[in-house]
Formats: C-alpha cells, sequence, structure tokens
C-alpha cells in the first residue's frame, strides 16, 4: 500500500474475513466493483517458478500450462517458497507479491480477458483484504516493478453447480 501511494496509484482497500479459496471469495467479499481473480503460484522440478492471474471462473489444466510456459509437470509451490520468494502465506498469493521477489525469477503469466475489464481485484499481501483499482493502474504497478508481463488466453470452466 505504501508503494501505490508513494506512486500515487489509486485503489480502494475492502476488508473482510481471511479468504483462502475463491469460493470462500465468492461467500464472504459482499459488493465489489471489478473483476474478481484466480491466483496461482506454481513450480516445475527444474524450480522454476511462475504465478498466474486469471479471472476466477477460469478453468486451470496445469498439462496445458506446461506446455505455455514451455516447462516440465507443474505442481502448486510449497509455502516455503512462498514465504523466501514472494513473502507472503497460502492464501495471499497475487500479482502485488511481485514486488518482494527480488531476483525476479517468477515469471508472471496474465489471463487476457482481465484486460477487458475496468477494474480489478486483487489481496494486497494479505487475505484479509482485497484491493480494487482500475486495470489500467494495476497494469501500471507490473510494469513499475519491472515485471515481464506474458499474456496468456484461458477457456471458460462452466460450473454446473452455479
Amino acid at each position: 500500500l505504501d508503494y501505490l501511494d508513494k506512486n500515487k496509484m489509486t485503489y480502494a482497500e475492502h476488508s473482510h474475513k481471511a479468504l483462502f479459496t475463491v469460493e470462500e471469495s465468492k461467500s464472504f467479499r459482499g459488493k465489489m466493483d471489478g473483476v474478481h481473480t484466480k491466483n496461482l503460484f506454481l513450480k516445475d522440478k527444474k524450480k522454476n517458478f511462475f504465478l498466474l492471474s486469471c479471472i476466477e471462473n477460469k478453468g486451470v489444466n496445469l498439462k496445458e500450462l506446461r506446455k505455455v510456459f514451455n516447462s516440465g509437470n507443474l505442481s502448486f509451490a510449497s509455502p516455503i517458497y512462498l514465504m523466501e520468494i514472494l513473502g507472503i502465506s497460502p492464501g495471499a498469493v497475487s500479482p502485488f507479491s511481485l514486488i518482494n521477489d527480488k531476483t525476479k525469477v517468477t515469471k508472471f503469466y496474465l489471463d487476457r480477458d482481465i484486460l477487458n475489464e475496468k477494474n480489478v481485484n486483487f489481496h494486497p499481501l494479505d487475505n484479509k483484504f482485497t484491493l480494487n483499482l482500475s486495470t489500467n493502474i494495476f497494469l501500471e504497478f507490473i510494469k513499475s516493478i519491472n515485471v515481464k508481463l506474458n499474456l496468456i488466453d484461458l477457456k471458460v470452466y462452466i460450473n454446473n453447480n452455479e
């Protein structure tokens, strides 16, 4: 938040109980404008790290992603790597955590459909809060911390329970 404030990047902050999954988020976040996201911190066996941010209702197939990422088998990175690389705990994964990746080992992939949205929501390194900001300001943030943005197209996942 200090970084965003210092760089005059406007946002709205919403507090809520700690949210660890998309399903919890849907139940407890209340009314917030903008698209809500799912954020996955992944690694392959060669210890290459990837952060994928996509619209929350998109399905993610790790076998297909490895082709896009040009990597071996993918798995979720452990809480140890979350803390060591991104400086966060499980449940708080978001592109904002890339500010803590001082050695820039994480490759960042963003769902292209997010670019069609006016506003986007992410946790600000703490899953008890959600930041809502314009998509343009979010892209400005990514550029300002010198992170390469890789865009990805994901197919919409349709859940029969919704």
